[in-house]
């Protein structure tokens, strides 16, 4: 009845924006991301008749509101997919993160794709990773790539048959290093989909992002990292076009966050060296470069002012055997 999962968040590649239908979150077109390591979510869940009522604990705060809601979506949907008795009892879930939350760096989706992974093991659900993304997805579309890992792609659909996350083949993780350049600001993600549609780029980018997603999985299957990361920082420039025409203008990059843009192109076109930048909808900045250049690439954007660090590629959700691993 206890279960602990840790997941690896996402950088997105080729993103998603907006969603037909908000209660299981089914996104308007597919997408592609990256998980990173070793930043990652641990989550504890447990069922049972000791407690009073679901209580969702994240970072040591306990979940109102919004936030609630969200994770009990995903609850009722690992509940409803499963046969063991157990599951009408109440459930305890408590989340950690390795690393700095809403500021841009897919904390959401860590924290979905290990709640989901716990949960499917509590509920006793015979269930693939590909299945157990559809679960996560109802907390956040994002969250379903992050139960895959590495590589992967969040298909479009109208049901949790269509609407799931596969793998994407690359060896693309053996090389490619990633300096996060960190700008905190607080953004909010689920504002700006709700208002996707009343962008005049909105359908812009609908058209022009099919082409993206089948450029960008031939990069990733044929190893090309030029082209492959290319794609991620025009698709990061197409999105922030989207979300900054909307009714509210949602503006999410700082000072600090184009300093980053301006430093990587210098890099790229005065130094000839693989490097390109890329954003989620969020003011800190995924610096992607290979390994050979790591380092340096940090040093030159540390040299901006920012906090930075060099992350990894990331693996799928995973269960963690170990006692000692639970939350409570």
């Amino acid at each position: 009845m206890k279960a602990t999962a840790m997941a690896h968040p996402i950088q997105g590649l080729v993103k998603y924006h907006g969603m037909r239908d908000d209660i299981e979150r089914l996104p308007y077109h597919d997408s592609i991301s990256v998980c990173t390591a070793p930043s990652h979510t641990r989550t504890t869940v447990e069922f049972s008749m000791d407690y009073d009522e679901d209580t969702f604990v994240v970072d040591g705060e306990e979940l109102e509101g919004r936030a609630h809601e969200r994770v009990e979506a995903v609850v009722e949907k690992a509940r409803s997919l499963s046969d063991a008795a157990h599951t009408v009892y109440p459930v305890r879930l408590e989340s950690e993160n390795s690393f700095p939350t809403n500021v841009g760096l897919g904390s959401s989706s860590s924290g979905f794709a290990a709640a989901a992974m716990a949960l499917a093991e509590a509920a006793e659900l015979d269930a693939s990773r590909e299945e157990i993304s559809t679960i996560a997805r109802v907390g956040s579309a994002s969250a379903a790539r992050a139960v895959t890992g590495a590589f992967s792609q969040l298909h479009t659909g109208m049901n949790d048959e269509d609407c799931r996350s596969r793998r994407i083949p690359s060896n693309l993780h053996e090389d490619l290093k990633i300096i996060v350049g960190l700008v905190p600001y607080h953004k909010e993600t689920e504002d700006a989909h709700d208002e996707a549609e009343d962008s005049h780029m909105f359908q812009a980018r609908n058209a022009h992002i099919h082409e993206q997603i089948a450029k960008m999985r031939d990069s990733l299957r044929n190893d090309d990292f030029d082209s492959a990361f290319e794609l991620a920082e025009h698709d990061s420039l197409s999105l922030a076009a989207t979300t900054m025409t909307g009714p509210e203008g949602w503006v999410y990059w700082q000072p600090a966050t184009l300093a980053i843009f301006n430093r990587v192109r210098e890099l790229r076109e005065e130094e000839d060296i693989p490097v390109y930048f890329s954003t989620d909808t969020g003011a800190s900045v995924y610096v992607n470069t290979t390994e050979e250049h790591a380092e340096y690439v940090e040093e030159e954007i540390s040299d901006t002012g920012v906090s930075t660090t060099i992350w990894d590629v990331g693996g799928p959700a995973r269960l963690l055997e170990d006692e000692d691993d639970h939350l409570f």
